[in-house]
């Protein structure tokens, strides 16, 4: 067991969010189910027997998700996001195709999408990071400026701002 590893609040959604999820990601796996008991059913008013948590591995990075229900204020947030590191541009397209599949499409900007469940994503080149190290250079802010024109990452377009062509 992994000391820290993120877990995601659904309503009801857990066990299906966590089998979309390791659909997506190679090397991905559910690991354990539990459910909730008769005991404490005045706090979670779950019926006894349904899906209380899921562990499931993303390329094998843990994660847990919780169907708690429907709560004031406990929805995901831009706040807190998944990031995807990508080799190259076949990856970005990949992942933002399999991520963002029945999400908003409104919260798609810079790289970030938010998913069918709520959940966000960044999906990123890696080569995207080690320009955001080079914060000073000429390079960095040209490429930073084509960034904030993008939903999706254009690595091609990045590169190329990059090295001011």
């Amino acid at each position: 067991m992994k000391r820290i590893a993120p877990c995601l609040w659904f309503d009801h959604q857990a066990e299906e969010a966590a089998k979309f999820y390791v659909s997506i990601f190679k090397n991905s796996r559910i690991t354990a189910t539990s459910r909730y008991p008769d005991a404490g059913q005045e706090v979670h008013h779950r019926k006894a027997g349904s899906v209380m948590t899921v562990s499931f591995e993303l390329d094998g990075h843990p994660f847990l998700a919780l169907n708690g229900g429907p709560e004031p204020g406990f929805r995901f947030s831009e706040a807190i996001s998944m990031m995807v590191n990508c080799k190259d541009q076949a990856e970005v397209d990949y992942y933002w195709e399999k991520l963002g599949a029945g999400g908003d499409p409104r919260a798609q900007v810079c790289g970030w999408l938010k998913d069918r469940y709520g959940v966000s994503w960044q999906v990123v080149p890696e080569e995207w990071m080690a320009m955001v190290e080079d914060p000073g250079s000429p390079g960095f802010t040209r490429a930073f400026a084509a960034m904030m024109e993008m939903s999706k990452l254009d690595l091609a377009a990045i590169k190329k701002a990059y090295a001011g062509k």
